[in-house]
């Protein structure tokens, strides 16, 4: 703990109107409450609650903020150390409930009031008894996105963010992955949202159901993706949103924070088995593009072997050693330190990248994302990569070789189970040999490294397919192959595609190119090992089946589920290949 005692928590409310919210010249401040009282007719205020922690001292200090909507006494500490923590180090801490959440009034509609809620609130809590007027805010996921939400609007006490694991395009980095719904995490907190609301209304039979339903998913039903109990106990989910827009339409640009002009020191945290990494990078990159030197001087990232939580050494089957333990509280320590305090904690010296080596186990400090040119590794086999794994070969620099395939005959009764990863539950690396010797994953493997190999970067496909369906999904896993069989995943990918022309008979038409980037990753094989590529057509339930009829944005009962035939070709002319980002190995 830090040198302050901390004061018995405080629990104080924001009063906002019902009405559309104020101007941010009239926001309210804890020493004025709005008057006069609204008339019948006029929507009644919304009361935000509030936790506060003050350090027992005579102040002024800064304000760390973190708005939330899981019931604020949690305050993260899935993944943080305890608010008290943070104000015996000198801050007052304010953990809020969001509007419909926890005790504070309202209806809870998902991102819709945060970011003008969030701006009152800044406001609020900078004049505060004992502040020094400046404020920062903290939080992972749903609580990384009300920092984004509130620094909108741009409100002037706010001086620094710590936002971690955001899925900064709701689409593309939260809901969907190139176009495959994210069901198994989607749908799960669907359940956990849905069933707060229900203890909000003393619902107690709806809770039960819901809880059960969130810790048991019910994936049996007509259409998985669109369960039953979901529509009777909670028609208002944003699930049922989610699942309606199945392309990046004016929904989720209705639902996009807009950071144009926003220069606040940001310290991103990620990892690398979180399924909204692709938020924390793209909005890292998004600050670093739209900022000067000085202010890219202010924009860190740091990436650990993680889940979504806990952060901590073992994720899934595997040990990262000491060196993976949580660092986040003392880091953030630090951040807050140097922007709210003055302190020199060495942010503007050191490397604004810092990135976790799955391998080596060690930290990895860059002064940039890495973005080595790619290393083409082109993909070959007899024809038998999913029915022996010593048939397909990955082979870096090689001429292409006559041309051939291999198939996938996709079974929706019996579809490739996902395990870990990004988008698995629970995620992390597992031991997955099992799962590659079934007939319908290919898998494709280097010969045991003669050297070391590091990879760091986004690495991506191009995979040339036929198919007899309209559309057909790819899930594709790099994994470490150890010399006594043992394969552990490192890093995914899974996206939907559109063939773009009518199904045909194998064979009967030319193979269309897609391509399909993997999530960024950081690892380093030692020699002897191996690097693997499995590649399916699905991986439920982290991901919906594929139907094999086309209906996309339709739900279509397993029923009328078919078959899908697909050849992966490779070869002169149709070279299917993965391009790896090979960077230095480090000693």
């Amino acid at each position: 703990m830090g040198p302050y005692a901390v004061c018995p928590k405080q629990v104080l409310s924001l009063t906002l109107p019902g009405a559309p919210p104020l101007a941010p010249s009239s926001l309210p401040t804890p020493d004025s409450r709005l008057s006069p009282l609204p008339s019948p007719l006029s929507p009644p205020p919304i009361t935000l609650d509030a936790d506060v922690y003050y350090p027992d001292g005579p102040g002024p200090f800064p304000v760390l903020l973190m708005r939330q909507p899981y019931g604020r006494s949690i305050a993260s500490t899935v993944v943080y150390a305890h608010p008290t923590w943070y104000a015996s180090h000198g801050y007052i801490v304010v953990i809020q409930d969001v509007r419909g959440r926890g005790s504070s009034s309202g209806d809870f509609r998902l991102f819709e009031h945060e970011a003008e809620d969030g701006a009152a609130t800044v406001e609020w809590v900078a004049n505060l008894p004992k502040s020094s007027g400046e404020v920062g805010m903290y939080g992972f996921s749903y609580q990384g996105m009300t920092q984004l939400y509130a620094a909108t609007h741009r409100p002037e006490p706010l001086k620094v963010l710590a936002p971690a694991m955001v899925g900064y395009d709701l689409y593309a980095d939260w809901a969907y992955e190139n176009g495959a719904l994210l069901l198994q995490a989607g749908l799960g907190w669907a359940f956990q949202l849905a069933a707060e609301t229900a203890r909000r209304s003393g619902d107690a039979a709806a809770y039960q159901a819901l809880y059960q339903a969130g810790h048991h998913l019910p994936l049996d039903g007509p259409v998985p993706a669109d369960p039953a109990l979901l529509h009777d106990l909670a028609p208002d989910s944003f699930f049922h949103d989610w699942r309606n827009h199945p392309h990046p339409d004016a929904y989720w640009q209705s639902l996009q924070p807009d950071l144009t002009g926003v220069d606040l020191p940001m310290l991103h945290i990620g990892g690398w088995f979180d399924p909204y990494l692709r938020g924390t990078l793209r909005l890292y990159q998004h600050m670093q593009a739209q900022g000067n030197a000085q202010q890219n001087a202010h924009q860190h990232l740091w990436i650990g072997p993680w889940g979504h939580l806990p952060w901590s050494r073992r994720v899934g089957m595997r040990d990262f050693g000491p060196a993976a333990e949580n660092p986040v509280d003392r880091l953030q320590l630090r951040w807050f330190n140097q922007f709210l305090k003055g302190r020199d904690e060495g942010f503007g010296q050191t490397a604004s990248v810092r990135l976790f080596d799955m391998g080596t186990n060690r930290w990895q400090d860059w002064p940039h994302w890495p973005q080595p040119a790619p290393t083409p590794y082109l993909l070959t086999s007899t024809g038998l990569a999913g029915m022996r794994p010593d048939d397909g070969h990955l082979w870096p620099d090689a001429a292409p070789l006559d041309p051939g395939y291999d198939v996938i005959v996709h079974d929706p009764w019996r579809p490739v189970p996902s395990l870990g990863g990004h988008s698995g539950v629970p995620s992390g690396s597992f031991d997955r040999a099992a799962i590659d010797g079934r007939s319908d994953v290919l898998t494709y493997s280097t010969p045991p490294l003669t050297a070391p190999l590091q990879v760091a970067g986004t690495p991506s496909l191009t995979l040339y397919l036929t198919a007899d369906a309209p559309s057909v999904d790819i899930s594709a896993v790099l994994s470490e192959v150890y010399p006594d069989g043992r394969v552990f995943n490192l890093t995914q990918g899974y996206g939907r595609f559109d063939l773009s022309d009518l199904p045909a008979p194998l064979g009967s038409k030319a193979p269309h190119p897609v391509t399909l980037p993997l999530q960024p990753t950081h690892f380093t094989l030692p020699q002897g090992h191996a690097l693997r590529l499995s590649l399916a057509t699905a991986a439920f339930p982290a991901y919906p089946v594929n139907s094999g009829t086309g209906a996309n944005g339709n739900p279509v009962p397993q029923i009328d589920h078919r078959l899908i035939t697909l050849a992966l070709w490779h070869g002169q002319g149709t070279a299917s290949c993965l391009h790896l980002p090979i960077g230095p190995v480090v000693p």
